[in-house]
């Protein structure tokens, strides 16, 4: 199981390099959405394989995971980044306005799938009915629909980086990989042997089939007679 849980680490982080490569050569602000919809495909990979093998123990794992999501970006990663920046620095620089729109559709989505339906009475428990459920993944697909056209089309200054006074900002990032590496990093990254498409089955509970089943002698009408 250990080595499993390793392999799996490993696979994860090596499809995370790869999808960085590939970020890094397409460029902001298209490469934080290859970043988050690579992480996102591993994430919800492997949640649905869970899920899928756990029965009723695992129906809040979606829940779980995307409220530790959340609270890890919002408090560790954001509150690290200004951290570190501020002791780098000494003032902490970054876009106001593109960092003010990526965390209101965080907060929006995340009341609306996780505080709203505590409220919600159509379902019994804090569950949505069919059409809440339906509402709201449709909701919630407009709202990043919306924030990625505002992130790459309309507004797409807000989401580069703040150039430092006195610094040049091409000169604070490595060379961009060349096309070669980039198709390669993108054919490993959507390859079968990907963690979402390759994620082992150690989960399942084994089935019980006819021949598994234990089976009792029987005593022979011989051995059954006085």
């Amino acid at each position: 199981m250990g080595l499993i849980a390793l392999c799996l680490l490993m696979a994860v982080l090596a499809a995370v390099h790869h999808a960085e490569v590939i970020a890094h050569r397409v460029g902001e602000p298209f490469g934080s959405l290859v970043l988050a919809v690579a992480v996102t495909v591993i994430e919800v990979g492997l949640i649905v394989t869970l899920m899928a093998g756990g029965g009723e123990k695992t129906s809040t794992y979606a829940r779980d995971t995307v409220f530790a999501a959340v609270m890890i970006t919002c408090n560790g990663i954001v509150g690290l980044s200004l951290l570190v920046g501020a002791l780098r620095n000494r003032v902490a620089v970054f876009n106001a306005e593109g960092s003010g729109g990526a965390l209101a559709i965080v907060c929006t989505l995340a009341t609306m799938t996780l505080v709203l339906p505590t409220f919600t009475t159509s379902h019994p428990g804090p569950e949505f009915s069919g059409a809440q459920l339906i509402f709201a993944a449709v909701a919630s697909l407009c709202l990043y629909g919306v924030f990625v056209g505002v992130q790459t089309v309309r507004h797409r200054d807000y989401f580069l980086p703040v150039p430092r006074p006195g610094h040049d900002s091409e000169d604070e990032h490595a060379a961009p990989p060349d096309s070669r590496e980039a198709w390669t990093s993108l054919g490993l990254l959507l390859s079968p042997s990907s963690p979402s498409s390759a994620t082992p089955n150690w989960s399942r509970p084994p089935s019980r089939t006819a021949s598994s089943r234990p089976v009792c002698p029987r005593r022979s009408s011989a051995s059954s007679s006085p």
